[in-house]
């Protein structure tokens, strides 16, 4: 998983009904774009985290509007 700052991170529900969790990375901690990231909620708070399988990348829009 590649990351870089501006780009949201989604984390997807486990359990039906819950909601995914959508974060934004505001730093990353590891080479190259690997994790960990630093991310801050839409409440504000921040997190150092490691993203596993049930998460994904969203490329920020600047990015996608080259290709």
């Amino acid at each position: 998983m590649r990351a870089a700052k501006g780009d949201q991170l989604v984390q997807h529900g486990r359990v039906v009904g819950q909601h995914d969790q959508v974060s934004e990375v505001v730093e990353v901690m590891g080479s190259e774009g690997s994790p960990p990231y630093r991310v801050r909620f839409a409440d504000g708070h921040e997190a150092v985290m490691s993203p596993g399988p049930d998460c994904q990348v969203r490329r920020h829009e600047k990015e996608q509007q080259q290709y």
